[in-house]
């Protein structure tokens, strides 16, 4: 049986992940014709982006995939596109900026129970209401040491993005993207990543911006950051506003293996990284007490007060939703 994140309802993680800055976005630039149109185009979308995921096999995957990015161009063409929000497409994370000059759809597609391939573009706000769209080739697949080199668009190290945190350092935009990654059959990542804009407009994946200096044993500076840890696991890495700190989970080896990351589980406390002149810096432990099993420090809503999303609850209800599905499946099965 499959592990319960191996088809982990990131289509549940990315459809919900997408509209929390969507507010900031003026929507009443649409006309009321312009709106009708989308919805049409939408309804094309969305089943060809339901069948990424729940396509019978590799070959109806990637067929509704190259469909749906074809469909996804055609309309993103249309004027003002940038704010129609397409709700309806609940297995494409679909995330607006904090100060709404880009969005970043991002996609998960599965060949088998081993490999998975991230796709993604940026579409970036123009005065005009024109399309500029940067498309994002995942390539992670063949990177040995991806937390060591600085990226472009054609070699990005794919994720499915579900938070941006904006900063700002010596007048320069620093976007912190957080995002997931099925990654293995036995193991899940969380990655950190750097985006910035070259003066040209293009993007720049990592950069010196993660730092480690004030840990017990120093670390080089990191471009970006994951942790890995077992399929089964339900984990943290999520940015808390109110200690204006990215927060995560300290994971150790369920059977004393620490050279396989898939045995790697939360042991209750949590480390951080706080933003300091310019660079992330490493907080080795945030709390200086540990949770009870089942406690989070932060509120159990789906939503904070602001909209943001608890990226903990979506997964542990991402978990229910396929153990239910697997269930239901074994059933099926007994019964013929």
């Amino acid at each position: 049986m499959t592990a319960p994140f191996n088809k982990l309802c990131f289509y549940l993680l990315l459809g919900i992940f997408s509209i929390a800055s969507l507010q900031q976005v003026d929507a009443q630039i649409l006309s009321a014709t312009q709106k009708k149109e989308f919805v049409k185009r939408e309804d094309s979308l969305k089943e060809f982006a339901n069948n990424i995921v729940w396509g019978r096999d590799a070959e109806d995957r990637f067929r509704a995939d190259s469909q749906f990015i074809k469909m996804l161009v055609r309309t993103l063409v249309v004027k003002n596109s940038f704010y129609y929000s397409f709700d309806s497409l609940q297995t494409i994370s679909r995330l607006y900026s904090p100060d709404t000059t880009f969005r970043i759809f991002t996609w998960q597609l599965k060949k088998d129970e081993y490999t998975y391939f991230q796709h993604g573009a940026i579409q970036m706000k123009t005065a005009d209401g024109s399309l500029k769209l940067i498309p994002l080739h995942d390539q992670s697949n063949y990177s040995a040491h991806p937390e060591d080199s600085i990226r472009t668009a054609n070699n990005w190290i794919g994720a499915i993005y579900y938070r941006i945190i904006l900063k700002t350092f010596n007048d320069k935009k620093i976007y912190t993207l957080l995002g997931f990654d099925d990654y293995s059959i036995s193991s899940t990542k969380k990655w950190m990543e750097i985006l910035t804009f070259d003066r040209a407009g293009n993007p720049v994946f990592g950069g010196p911006y993660i730092s480690f200096r004030d840990d017990t044993a120093r670390k080089p500076t990191q471009v970006r950051f994951n942790i890995e840890y077992k399929k089964e696991a339900s984990t943290t890495f999520n940015y808390n506003p109110e200690m204006d700190m990215i927060v995560f989970d300290d994971l150790v080896s369920e059977s004393e293996e620490p050279t396989r990351k898939d045995t790697y589980i939360p042991d209750g406390d949590f480390q951080g990284f706080k933003w300091q002149n310019g660079q992330w810096v490493h907080v080795e432990k945030v709390f200086n007490f540990k949770l009870k099993d089942g406690d989070y420090p932060k509120d159990n809503l789906l939503r904070d007060d602001n909209g943001n999303l608890d990226e903990q609850k979506l997964q542990q209800q991402s978990q229910k939703n396929q153990l239910k599905k697997d269930s239901t499946k074994r059933v099926k099965k007994g019964g013929n």
